[in-house]
């Protein structure tokens, strides 16, 4: 197997600190969060353009009308993912919001039952429910603390749900099309959405603070490209598994920024229900590996 230049463990966790940043960087600035969603796409579209243009263009005559029907509605659905967890941080904290988007998976698996009648295991079902008790327990901590930060949590989970839709619509593309221009596309349908949800709902594009530029620069630049770039990087070198559990660290990662850099407190039942939360969910991707390499081994055993 070849070797890596550089060290993929440290990537992974560089990368894992970069997506960590997302809230913050919204956490701070003034613009509402449909406008942040737009210039986080928006400038994530101009800095990955040059690269499409000279490199992955020619792909755009080989995608299908299905494939440009799917990526529209993964945008869509993208779009609207960061519209409301970025209000959510407006209700509730940044620990709060991060541990419940970070859902994603169990989400994922009841969305693939639907969808695709894939069978869940009793230990995944187990697992599940072990995070939905841990959502709970820092629902009900927050909801003791204000109402509004109750509300922030529901705004999370429903962004959590929608990033979900996100991944399973787009998943049958992403078979069929680079990562680069699969992205590239679903960024550009995405800053079309936000870009009409902002004239819709009457927010302005301009102007702003100097610092809130700069912000929305850093939120394309560190979480978009650097983040998630890193991460797929790291997939060469380092299992999904791994890739998976490192990225349940990314709300200790903005919990322990939003400590440090903004000062935000943290309550126990945030502490107690963000560690079943992400007990939960490292259990849940555990079996989900162990079912998919029995699955593997079968296959080859049949072949």
């Amino acid at each position: 197997m070849e070797k890596s230049r550089f060290n993929p463990y440290l990537v992974l966790a560089i990368g894992i600190i970069a997506v960590s940043t997302s809230a913050i960087f919204v956490k701070i600035s003034s613009a509402p969060a449909g406008v942040i969603a737009f210039y986080r796409l928006f400038f994530s579209v101009l800095l990955m353009l040059p690269i499409f243009i000279f490199k992955y263009r020619a792909e755009l005559k080989l995608i299908s009308k299905r494939d440009w029907g799917l990526s529209a509605v993964a945008g869509f659905f993208l779009a609207f993912h960061f519209i409301l967890w970025f209000e959510s941080l407006n209700y509730t904290s940044v620990a709060s919001s991060t541990v419940l988007v970070t859902l994603q998976p169990i989400f994922a698996f009841v969305g693939t039952y639907f969808f695709f009648k894939e069978r869940l295991s009793l230990k995944a079902i187990f697992a599940g429910l072990i995070a939905v008790i841990g959502s709970v327990i820092i629902s009900w901590g927050d909801f003791k603390i204000s109402g509004s930060a109750l509300f922030g949590d529901i705004l999370a989970l429903a962004a959590c749900a929608l990033i979900t839709f996100y991944l399973l619509f787009g998943q049958t593309v992403r078979k069929r099309v680079s990562l680069i221009t699969y992205t590239f596309i679903v960024y550009v349908m995405s800053t079309f959405v936000l870009f009409l949800y902002v004239m819709v709902t009457g927010e302005h594009l301009f102007p702003y603070p100097k610092n809130d530029w700069l912000f929305f620069l850093l939120l394309a630049i560190i979480p978009t490209l650097l983040g998630h770039t890193l991460l797929n990087w790291a997939v060469k070198w380092v299992s999904t598994s791994m890739i998976s559990v490192a990225i349940l660290f990314e709300p200790v990662g903005a919990t322990v920024l939003a400590y440090n850099v903004i000062g935000e407190t943290i309550n126990p039942s945030q502490v107690i229900g963000g560690l079943v939360v992400l007990l939960g969910i490292s259990l849940f991707i555990y079996d989900e590996r162990k079912v998919s390499l029995k699955k593997l081994k079968t296959n080859l055993k049949s072949h």
